[in-house]
C-alpha cells in the first residue's frame, strides 16, 4: 500500500479519538523480511544500543545512517504531508504558535539548522524476555509529533508477548492505556509526546508513552520512523 492511498480522513478521526491510528498492510511480507534481515547490516546504522546498559528495558536498536535505505527514506518523506496538516492542527488546538513545512526536507533543514543532524529511524530487534520501557522518543527541540511503527514479525509464528502499549497521562486523572494488536506489515502511528483532547473548557494537553511489553517466545523487529532527527 502507498501513503497516498491511504484514507488520512480515518487516520485522523482515530488519533484525535483514540491517540493512535492502525494502518493495516502498510507493507508487505517480502519487504518486511528483508528489512528485519538488514538488521544484520552494520554498515547501514550509525550507532547500536542495548537496552539493558542504559536502563531502558531488554532488546536492541539500531538508528539507520544516512543516507537511508530508499523504502525508509520512502516512507519518511511520502508519510510527512498529510501528518503534517494533522500536527499543524494540533498545535493549533493546543494553542503552540510553530507550524511545519509542508515537505519534509522542511522540516530536515530546520532540524539541521537547530544542531539535529543525526538520523532518527531505527530497527528494533528483541528476543524471548525482552521489553521496552515507556518512554517518548524527543531527540531536541525541533519536535515531530507523531511518529510511526510498522512490525516486521508474525505474531503467533515468529513471536509470542510483545504488544505495543500506548499510555495517556491526562490532568488530575489516572493513566488511560492502549494494547496495539498489529500483524506483520501493519503500522500504528500515535504521538511523540502531547496530543490534544477535547474537554468541557476545550482542548487540553494530554502526554503520552509507548513501550513494548516482555516478548514471551520467539523474535520480534519492528521499524521506527521518526520525523525528526537527533542533536
Amino acid at each position: 500500500m502507498t501513503p497516498a492511498a491511504l484514507d488520512w480522513d480515518a487516520i485522523r478521526e482515530r488519533l484525535d479519538a483514540h491517540g493512535c491510528a492502525v494502518v493495516p498492510a502498510l507493507l508487505d511480507a517480502a519487504a518486511c523480511a528483508a528489512l528485519a534481515a538488514s538488521y544484520a547490516e552494520r554498515a547501514l546504522f550509525r550507532s547500536r544500543v542495548v537496552m539493558e546498559r542504559h536502563g531502558f528495558g531488554r532488546g536492541e536498536y539500531q538508528y539507520f545512517a544516512y543516507p537511508l535505505p530508499d523504502l525508509v527514506a520512502r516512507l519518511r518523506e511520502q508519510l510527512y504531508g498529510p501528518l503534517a496538516a494533522i500536527a499543524n492542527d494540533w498545535h493549533a488546538a493546543l494553542g503552540i504558535d510553530s507550524r511545519f513545512p509542508a515537505a519534509h526536507a522542511g522540516l530536515i533543514a530546520r532540524c539541521h539548522a537547530a544542531g539535529q543532524r543525526r538520523p532518527t529511524p531505527l530497527l528494533l530487534q528483541y528476543g524471548e524476555g525482552d521489553y521496552n520501557c515507556l518512554h517518548q522518543d524527543l531527540y531536541g527541540e525541533q519536535l515531530f509529533p507523531l511518529q510511526l511503527v510498522v512490525l516486521l514479525s508474525q505474531p503467533g509464528s515468529d513471536f509470542t508477548g510483545g504488544e505495543l502499549v500506548l499510555t495517556e497521562q491526562r490532568p488530575r486523572m489516572q493513566s488511560r492505556v492502549e494494547v496495539v494488536p498489529l500483524e506483520r506489515g501493519d503500522a500504528v502511528i500515535f504521538p511523540v509526546n502531547l496530543r490534544p483532547v477535547n474537554g468541557a473548557r476545550g482542548p487540553y494537553r494530554v502526554a503520552m508513552r509507548h513501550g513494548v511489553s516482555r516478548i514471551r517466545s520467539g523474535a520480534r523487529h519492528t521499524l521506527g520512523i521518526i520525523f525528526h532527527d537527533a542533536a
